[in-house]
């Protein structure tokens, strides 16, 4: 059975539907075409059991399952809602003393990543603040007759992220203390190391992070500007911070695989079990095999389609761990490659291996350099060669026993019109502690990307259902994405350190921009009108409402 299916996820879909229809694991062939992007409802198998199970009973002819836009935002996965209640503890110089956490997750009907979500949103309201005395913290999730929420950019970060950073800001406003100052003196420390999973925060950017999104955005300026407002547009400025893993190590298995191939002309076929699904993941492996092997970008060729049966095994694109994870199979891959051909090298030239190296396509001399060997002669010779025939090879996997923290925070400036209850927002800033940017390019477009879906989240995204559950809003004129026009100009900076855990000092930065940028514009509310919202999205008519409760319209 072959199942074509747009997933983030290739090789457990086929476990997947291997266990439901109870056939052979080599009977089962999934193959993940290029696609566009997966943010996490990709990582769910729902429909290729299904699909496999419906062409066995037509004579195995074809079976296609396509499902209307309507169906798509109604009927599949959702972000999780979830409620928090939280109290704090602090002396008058700013110091936590304790944090209490209630978190309730709305799981819908089904298990999907279920009770996953929120704790993991209750490690991040651990992670991010250090507490003198003592955390509480108590999750559940809840199931109901509603959207069936699933794994999403950022994985419950997003929402333990506002409740975290808007009473940061709360306890900041009521200790008569600057938000900035008050995060410095709380946050997450250098060498953090979680008492649960013991994930280290190996290199810290956190502090850098926040002193450069100072910068940026004329933080100590524009507070003393914003003081003592009036009128009905007001304009304010906030800041929100944020941690986050890099992959799932040690709640899960950390598993990569790549394969190498050299071709008759002395370029490479490179293959991945992990998915490109629009992050750039192609691209960034692609450098990475250069790097290592010394063969140079344009003749390495990556497969970007996923097939089962002849893809290495991997488990897919999450958890912001592809770059760290099946990263470092590429450059373990890479290490076994370039010896292989090295010694090939050797024997062809008749000199030591261990004088020779491989750059820009050739075969050196490792001490001056000299180029001694087209690669394109050595990888004919190796195929050809009526004495010694090789076809060179190497495939390796990654068992990734090790996470690290990624860091960052946004700082953001608004202009709130009250009476039409309508949040502007006029210049915004993620600063990011990602490790060292294997592409820069890439990395700043990951940033705003996550950045627009943080805005989207933060203002006016909200699946809306009657009294019996049914959506209401499930087309793309009612459900209110952002377009360009509701989008300001998105800035990314970098504190680049190299974290030794990395293949090449990177650590995450998929879901990262996703997750700050909600909280620090409800911040920079509060700071423009002194309305505290405390539930997304901050829509106009949830505005006008607080706004009128204030007295200020």
């Amino acid at each position: 059975i072959t199942v074509t299916t747009s997933t983030q996820i290739p090789h457990i879909v086929r476990r997947v539907i291997s266990q439901a229809l109870g056939l052979p694991m080599g009977r089962i062939r999934v193959i993940k075409p290029y696609i566009g992007g997966g943010f996490g409802n990709k990582q769910d198998v729902l429909y290729e059991p299904l699909n496999a199970f419906l062409t066995t009973q037509v004579g195995g002819r074809g079976v296609r399952m396509e499902i209307s836009r309507e169906e798509t935002l109604g009927c599949t996965r959702v972000r999780h809602a979830i409620e928090f209640k939280v109290k704090a503890a602090a002396r008058k110089d700013g110091t936590l003393v304790a944090r209490k956490l209630e978190a309730y997750s709305n799981q819908g009907g089904y298990a999907s990543h279920a009770h996953a979500i929120v704790a993991n949103s209750s490690n991040e309201f651990k992670q991010i603040y250090k507490d003198e005395k003592v955390l509480e913290s108590d999750a559940w999730t809840v199931y109901t007759n509603l959207a069936t929420g699933g794994a999403m950019r950022g994985y419950g970060i997003p929402q333990a992220a506002f409740a975290a950073e808007c009473m940061a800001d709360d306890l900041a406003l009521a200790l008569h203390m600057d938000p900035l100052e008050f995060r410095k003196k709380n946050c997450m420390r250098p060498g953090y190391v979680d008492p649960h999973t013991h994930v280290k925060c190996n290199t810290y950017g956190l502090a850098e992070c926040m002193e450069k999104g100072r910068e940026f955005i004329r933080w100590d300026e524009k507070r003393r500007e914003y003081e003592n407002q009036t009128g009905p547009v007001r304009k304010g400025i906030g800041m929100a911070i944020f941690c986050y893993k890099t992959g799932v190590y040690p709640i899960s298995l950390e598993t990569a695989s790549c394969r190498m191939i050299l071709n008759q002309d002395g370029s490479m076929q490179l293959q991945m079990g992990a998915t490109e699904i629009g992050q750039g993941a192609d691209t960034v492996f692609t450098q990475m095999a250069a790097e290592v092997t010394g063969i140079t970008e344009d003749k390495v060729n990556v497969l970007s389609t996923q097939d089962t049966d002849v893809s290495p095994f991997d488990t897919g694109a999450y958890a912001s761990r592809q770059t760290y994870v099946s990263g470092m199979a590429v450059k373990k891959t890479g290490a076994i490659f370039k010896e292989k051909i090295l010694d090939y090298a050797a024997y062809m030239l008749e000199k030591p291996q261990d004088t020779l190296d491989v750059r820009d396509n050739h075969i050196v001399d490792k001490e001056t350099g000299t180029q001694l060997l087209p690669m394109e002669e050595l990888a004919t010779t190796a195929f050809y060669s009526l004495d010694r025939s090789v076809h060179i090879t190497a495939e390796a996997t990654s068992h990734c026993k090790t996470n690290t923290f990624a860091t960052g925070a946004c700082f953001a400036e608004v202009e709130v019109d009250m009476p039409l209850g309508k949040v502007k927002v006029t210049n915004i800033v993620n600063v990011h502690d990602s490790g060292k940017l294997i592409n820069p390019k890439l990395a700043a477009a990951q940033v705003h990307g996550g950045m627009s879906m943080g805005l989207g989240y933060g203002l006016s995204e909200e699946l809306l259902f009657d009294a019996k559950g049914r959506p209401l809003n499930d087309n793309l004129l009612d459900y209110k994405l952002p377009t360009a026009m509701d989008t300001p100009d998105l800035n990314a900076l970098f504190v680049e350190l190299d974290d030794p855990t990395g293949p090449f000092g990177n650590k995450a930065l998929g879901e990262p921009p996703a997750i700050p940028v909600a909280p620090a514009v409800r911040n920079a509310v509060l700071n423009a009108t002194g309305v505290a919202v405390d539930s997304l999205p901050m829509d106009p008519q949830k505005m006008v409402k607080h706004f009128k409760e204030a007295g200020l319209i």
